[in-house]
């Protein structure tokens, strides 16, 4: 993918509070038409959703519309009422080993009226792995490894689970700290992989029998789809650019040779990316209605990007005030975005109620 550049550069109150002090950023984006771009949603803060978390990281929503949330480095798994409230334990997750950016990652739960596991994501003594996790719509049960052997490290876990058509699985993962692993198609790191409900590699993936759906990424820790099912993906750059990515099945998105947009043929470029990475740092992201945000955890900011097809429009920085860090967004059954603030990471400067759950409303289109 060529995309041509377009550079913005902006500088407003607005911005300097929501990236901590930067005089001004620079987002580059394929271009769309103007008229599009006019038509940005506006975004709100309704309001707080819940409060006194420790370090959320996951978020994944259940049929009647309260949701279930991971904490890093609890190994806890909280359920959170549809219209806000006291966060409550459902269980642990066995075998989690917390350290510096591992522990417990991403949830998902699969469709349908009455889900009977779920699936988390976590670093554990020797290896990220995903379990399958017993649910009778109250508590966790028994939890089942469908898939192990993933590199772990103190930096650079991945982490992020959504589910796709067909019962599968889609798994971000990182380089775990050494980047030749993302070019490496016998390691699942820096991959994301596409795997069954029960752990195999998923029937049509590129190479039969292999877990492989993309490869050359360095820390993917945001999955979403658009409205024709196009998967997405948000990346931390090391230090020339974060990205947004436009998934296709086997290609490689070129770390470590590159990072962000080059002229290479072989690797696929970014639709997005942020430079420098300071302003971003993207992790979790959630699409609605055709329109990307992404939650920023250095950056401190939401983005909001519109898609058009296989391209996209200049990013926004939204102007929601002081949140902090921003580790996750999902799109809630009502429409509304929750948005999860992370700032007891071991990286953001906590602050009363710290860590949370703000509503966001979203009007207009």
């Amino acid at each position: 993918m060529k995309a041509t550049k377009a550079i913005i550069v902006l500088a407003c109150a607005a911005a300097l509070s929501a990236c901590g002090g930067a005089t001004a950023f620079e987002a580059e984006a394929a271009p769309v038409p103007a008229v599009m771009q006019a038509k940005a949603p506006k975004v709100t803060v309704a309001g707080v959703v819940t409060t006194g978390l420790t370090s959320p990281w996951g978020l994944a929503f259940l049929p009647d519309g309260s949701a279930l949330v991971t904490e890093r480095d609890t190994a806890t798994v909280k359920r959170i009422p549809a219209r806000g409230g006291r966060a409550v334990t459902v269980g642990k997750v066995r075998g989690v080993a917390p350290q510096g950016e591992g522990g417990l990652l991403g949830i998902a739960v699969p469709p349908g009226d009455n889900p009977r596991y779920v699936f988390a994501y976590y670093t554990g003594a020797r290896d990220n792995r995903v379990v399958r996790i017993a649910w009778d719509g109250a508590r966790l049960g028994r939890q089942t490894a469908i898939l192990t052997g993933i590199p772990k490290n103190t930096y650079h876990d991945g982490g992020r689970l959504l589910v796709g058509p067909n019962e599968t699985l889609y798994v971000a993962t990182g380089d775990a700290g050494v980047p030749d692993r993302s070019q490496n198609r016998s390691s699942l790191a820096g991959k994301v992989l596409r795997i069954t409900f029960d752990g195999k590699a998923a029937p049509g993936n590129p190479r039969a029998g292999s877990p492989v759906f993309t490869l050359g990424h360095r820390n993917v820790q945001g999955l979403a789809f658009d409205s024709v099912g196009r998967l997405w993906a948000s990346e931390f750059g090391q230090s020339d650019a974060d990205e947004l990515n436009l998934l296709r099945a086997g290609r490689n998105y070129g770390w470590p040779i590159h990072e962000g947009a080059s002229k290479d043929d072989r690797y696929v470029n970014p639709v997005v990316q942020w430079s420098p990475t300071s302003i971003a740092s993207p992790s979790g992201i959630a699409i609605l209605d055709d329109v990307a945000y992404v939650a920023s955890l250095r950056g401190e900011v939401l983005w909001q990007v519109q898609l058009a097809g296989t391209k996209a429009a200049k990013p926004i920085a939204l102007d929601l005030g002081r949140l902090g860090r921003l580790r996750n967004v999902a799109v809630a059954p009502d429409g509304a975005l929750w948005l999860v603030t992370s700032n007891t990471d071991g990286r953001g400067s906590p602050r009363k109620a710290d860590d949370r759950i703000l509503r966001l409303e979203v009007r207009g289109q």
